[in-house]
């Protein structure tokens, strides 16, 4: 695609836009989403960006987003619950680089009723499982949620929240004694009021909305406005979580993203003998030293494989080296797949005596943990000695079933330039592994580094290739960040007792409960320490001793 040189004038694009709720994409000059925003309004909202006065008056991060556009795009809704949703759902998709909410893991709302219960409750929930329950929503305004489960509660008498039967606080509450006492029915007749509170949810509230319409009316003219108000409020609650809404699934939202056709073009662009179906891309994050840690995702297909996401803490490495700790990561990773491998068919013609105790040595050096990588059914190998570069893949076989392999990728992918290239094909050369496709990505001018190549690949700003290459990168990048924060979060909690051996979490808060610190905890002697409830004689000695040393 073309790449136009002169910023065009969307002053005037913005007449066609209608004023509906909906959902606006912003584009830049490759042709990529910045921005997703909402409107009540598309028409109003879209078209102050382009006020003249717009940039007099923006912040930076504004200014900066406005000077970049090239293009937008609208695409229109039935409500404006809908366009939260459908924002939510686009900028998981695109990430964009000037969107801040949504681009984590936080989800709408669901309301969860499981019917096998002897007394079903209605629940909220993140994610809908495949457990049986049924699901309502997802619900793009949870202040109104929450209201019209307290609703329910009322009109209904359903219990909300909680498990099993009925608490005896519960069977007491005024809250569920409509239309009797809930001491005074048995499940089934409890669960005749679940039906109806499900057909309201379902949106059959028309008779209900108009009967409390009807009663504000009447407050009204009684000039008891405040209760007016309350009925009010109640009412654009109900109808807010009640009104019909559209689910967004990944087939209906507006997206410019063919997993296929990006595939096939990635496949191309390396010259591989085969589509690169299954891919891992590493990435290393060490914000700072404390804790160095790495990230392992898997598209399958051209999408996210999330079953197969691996996370590691760089354990061999001192202080900041991405080389070295993209090397131990490569290493783990496909050492212990050859190894697992192994045990399951020893007499395999893959391994030799020497592979399997090389990969034996260099995943114990390591000590990692044995059960991080499940083995994975896939196809039944090749004969790689047959099949060119980036091709022999497949799987190894396993002697336990004759169906059961495990995977090894068709592309891997290292986050960073020639350094983090080489270091994971020594590992890979080490391994036996030779023959998997693998290449470098760097960041700063997206270059693609290639075993053997002295020069990096350019694929074009808008080749779908690159898009896909991109997509499994920043998801590695954020994979290996959210783990980094949350081992950051944990070392707030932490101190110099962890590291003391014989001190379990619970014996670490008794004595900093009895003491109130490390420091008065090292000034204290060992009968002091020893006289804190939990703690022995011995283990005294031991926390003393470690803290004059440490």
């Amino acid at each position: 695609m073309e790449i136009s040189r002169a910023k065009p004038d969307l002053s005037k694009k913005v007449h066609d836009v209608p004023h509906k709720p909906g959902v606006y994409l912003m584009r830049d000059r490759f042709n990529r989403v910045i921005y997703v925003g909402k409107a009540r309004d598309l028409r109003k909202r879209v078209g102050s960006y382009f006020m003249p006065s717009k940039m007099a008056v923006a912040d930076l991060k504004t200014r900066a987003m406005l000077e970049a556009v090239w293009d937008f795009e609208t695409h229109t809704v039935n409500s404006e619950a809908e366009s939260v949703l459908l924002e939510g759902k686009l900028i998981k998709e695109y990430r964009p680089r000037y969107n801040v909410s949504f681009r984590d893991d936080k989800r709408f709302l669901l309301v969860k009723v499981d019917e096998t219960e002897d007394w079903p409750r209605f629940r909220l929930a993140r994610f809908k499982k495949d457990d049986g329950a049924r699901y309502f929503g997802p619900y793009a305004h949870a202040g109104a949620l929450r209201q019209t489960l307290n609703f329910m509660r009322k009109k209904f008498g359903v219990l909300t929240f909680g498990r099993g039967s009925p608490t005896e606080r519960e069977l007491k509450s005024s809250t569920y004694q409509v239309p009797m006492k809930l001491s005074e029915i048995n499940a089934e007749i409890y669960r005749q009021r679940v039906a109806q509170a499900c057909e309201f949810l379902e949106g059959h509230s028309r008779e209900m909305i108009a009967e409390l319409e009807k009663q504000m009316r009447e407050h009204a003219t009684k000039m008891d406005f405040e209760k007016a108000a309350e009925l009010r409020n109640m009412l654009d609650d109900l109808r807010r979580t009640t009104r019909p809404t559209r689910r967004f699934t990944r087939g209906s939202i507006p997206t410019t993203i063919d997993p296929e056709a990006d595939l096939r073009a990635l496949g191309d662009a390396l010259q591989l003998h085969s589509l690169p179906r299954v891919m891992e891309c590493f990435d290393i994050s060490n914000i700072s030293t404390t804790h160095v840690v790495a990230s392992m995702v898997c598209f399958r297909d051209g999408v996210p494989d999330k079953n197969c996401y691996r996370r590691y803490r760089i354990r061999t490495v001192e202080g900041q080296d991405d080389f070295a700790s993209m090397a131990e990561v490569v290493r783990r990773r496909y050492s212990r797949i050859l190894l697992e491998a192994h045990a399951a068919n020893p007499d395999a013609a893959e391994f030799s005596q020497e592979s399997a105790a090389d990969a034996i040595s260099r995943l114990a050096s390591c000590h990692a943990d044995y059960s991080e990588v499940p083995f994975r059914p896939g196809p039944k190998p090749k004969d790689p000695a047959a099949l060119p570069f980036g091709t022999a893949t497949g799987s190894l076989g396993s002697a336990r079933d004759d169906t059961c392999f495990v995977r090894l990728p068709d592309l891997i992918i290292v986050d960073g330039g020639k350094g983090q290239l080489s270091s994971a094909c020594k590992e890979l050369q080490r391994l036996g592994l030779h023959e998997l496709a693998i290449i470098g990505l760097a960041k700063e001018h997206e270059e693609i580094y290639r075993p053997g190549r002295a020069l990096p690949l350019r694929l074009p700003e808008d080749s779908g290739a690159l898009r896909l290459l991109q997509r499994i990168r920043d998801e590695a990048h954020r994979f290996a960040n959210t783990y980094h924060q949350l081992l950051m979060k944990k070392r707030i909690g932490e101190s110099i007792l962890d590291d003391c051996p014989g001190v379990s979490q619970n014996r670490k808060n008794l004595l900093l409960r009895e003491f109130g610190s490390v420091k008065r905890l090292r000034q204290a002697s060992v009968e002091e320490i020893a006289a804190t409830e939990g703690i022995g004689r011995k283990l005294a000695e031991d926390v003393h001793r470690f803290l004059q040393t440490h």
